[in-house]
């Protein structure tokens, strides 16, 4: 079983050597069936919170991103301030974009299929809210995630 994506992908510009996706000065995606004339520029983070949004509904995921982005998010959490684009990195070009996610799965969840999910979701998220052709998810699973690591964490809790 290959996780490999075997859609064919554009070059990139010649002025972008090494990038996943084809950048241009100006990320603009067209308006389609538009009476009025111009461009759509849509930000990285946005397409980072949907990829962080989307990847966390898979059934499996207990958290993104390693160990110190995982301690901080905790952090952030605790003053009501969520990530959403935690673990995620992107790459955005004119017309495409290139995902990179770190995820922790639940013990006892398959690890490949819910890589897969993840990168599924991921997919389908993006070219459908943001409308960009996705060129590649790259999930990386850093962690399982245990019930005993609940346990441990109530119990240390517990003591002053």
């Amino acid at each position: 079983m290959s996780n490999a994506d075997t859609r064919p992908t554009s070059p990139a510009t010649p002025a972008t050597t090494g990038a996943r996706v084809d950048r241009t000065e100006s990320r603009a995606v067209a308006s389609v069936g538009s009476e009025a004339h111009g461009k759509n520029t849509i930000s990285d983070n946005v397409v980072s919170k949907v990829a962080g949004i989307a990847a966390r509904e898979v059934p499996g995921v207990f958290a993104l991103g390693g160990g110190a982005s995982r301690a901080l998010g905790a952090i952030r959490g605790a003053v009501g301030q969520d990530d959403l684009s935690q673990g995620i990195k992107v790459e955005v070009g004119e017309t495409q974009a290139a995902v990179d996610i770190t995820i922790v799965v639940e013990y006892p969840a398959p690890i490949q299929q819910v890589a897969d999910a993840v990168r599924t979701q991921v997919t389908t998220a993006i070219t459908n809210l943001v409308g960009l052709d996705v060129v590649e998810v790259n999930v990386a699973v850093n962690d399982v995630h245990l019930p005993t690591d609940d346990q441990d964490e109530q119990a240390e809790a517990r003591v002053s």
